[in-house]
């Protein structure tokens, strides 16, 4: 098969550059297509990646201000030519799965989630916008939902990283799922029976104000209890200046010289607190092969990953009140780390490549018979 990968954006390290990699080492040969490319953001690991971009990547500021140019961005997709291939995979959170493909290849959508910015947290988007700004992205956003939708339609089979985005894929598309989950790095995250547990708690995420790590921080200003706050993002000074003496920021830790600092960070810190609503979440994941239970807000991903009394508690309402409470609540005597780790190697990085193929592989096979029965 001649295969291209196809990822939203390579401007940040995160959990969906994860994903990419480990679909890359599945098909090693395969180019990967983006809208925009830094590559002083990603690991030098990346920089012999054969990488094709979007005309957008050359317009002036993308760099740092791409998110100014988000009504270009289906005209970037849609400008992706697909016709020399027989497979293409999409990881995508909002844009590329809307890629245009020919009856002669077949597409795979590797689903983070349905544009969340334009779907479930709409009014959330438009939350605290000026009027003149509120004005100018109502009928963006109506025009995006609405090539969202077609565009799923070019998709030939889904993939959901978790239940819920499953969900949502029904609900806005109308569409079926696999259910295939992120890949954690269990040979990274791993746990070390000589490492001692210290008196801090630990965040570890992007600091934007969906992730609602502002919860965490008025919590811990109450408890006074440590703690230590790893990642970076707009919503930092914010932060910082909410913060008692009793909160550190660690800042962004990028590459697998990060990894190896934040896993230590895992391994020593009492519980990891996770207060986001998000689509799955790798990071309890990572906690938990690390043999550190997590303490994280009752919805969304996590509720598929954390076991209530075996690998973590939660907390509900989503609230610093109910946190203070949880955590209050929280014995850390109560869990066994070799289940733990158990349990965060259901989820690790071969396991989601056999997954994945074995998919794959059934699909391309559909679509063989289909394209024998219908194409020249």
């Amino acid at each position: 098969m001649r295969v291209a990968l196809v990822h939203d954006y390579l401007n940040q390290y995160g959990g969906a550059e994860r994903v990419l990699e480990a679909l890359r080492e599945l098909f090693p040969d395969a180019p990967i297509y983006t809208i925009i490319h830094t590559p002083e953001n990603l690991p030098p690991r990346f920089r012999d990646w054969d990488i094709r971009t979007s005309f957008l990547n050359d317009l002036p500021f993308v760099k740092k201000h791409y998110e100014k140019y988000l009504p270009l961005f289906p005209l970037a997709v849609e400008s992706f030519n697909f016709d020399e291939y027989d497979l293409v995979i999409s990881d995508s959170s909002a844009w590329v799965k809307g890629i245009i493909t020919g009856p002669g290849t077949l597409h795979i959508s590797y689903c983070y989630t349905p544009m969340r910015f334009a779907w479930d947290m709409y009014h959330l988007t438009l939350e605290n916008k000026g009027k003149f700004y509120r004005r100018l992205l109502i009928p963006v956003l109506h025009y995006l939902r609405t090539w969202d939708v077609a565009s799923s339609r070019r998709v030939d089979h889904f993939i959901a990283i978790s239940t819920i985005v499953k969900e949502r894929i029904k609900k806005y598309y109308g569409r079926d799922a696999d259910v295939v989950y992120c890949p954690v790095d269990t040979e990274t995250f791993t746990p070390d029976p000589s490492t001692k547990k210290e008196d801090f708690f630990l965040v570890v995420s992007r600091l934007k104000p969906y992730k609602r790590i502002d919860i965490a921080v008025e919590a811990f200003n109450r408890l006074g209890l440590p703690l230590v706050i790893i990642g970076d993002g707009p919503e930092k000074g914010r932060l910082m200046r909410m913060a008692r003496p009793n909160i550190h920021f660690l800042g962004d830790m990028k590459g697998r010289e990060g990894d190896k600092i934040i896993a230590s960070y895992y391994r020593r810190a009492q519980a990891l607190i996770f207060p986001t609503l998000e689509d799955f979440g790798i990071v309890p994941l990572e906690a938990q092969a690390c043999g550190t239970p997590v303490i994280a807000f009752r919805g969304g991903g996590a509720v598929e990953s954390v076991i209530e009394g075996k690998t973590g508690t939660f907390f509900h309402p989503q609230s610093p009140e109910a946190l203070v409470e949880a955590v209050k609540r929280f014995d850390p005597g109560k869990f066994d780390p070799d289940v733990l780790v158990k349990h965060a190697k259901k989820f690790g990085k071969e396991e989601f490549k056999k997954k994945i193929k074995r998919i794959v592989d059934r699909e391309y096979r559909k679509f063989l018979e289909r394209k024998k029965r219908f194409l020249p």
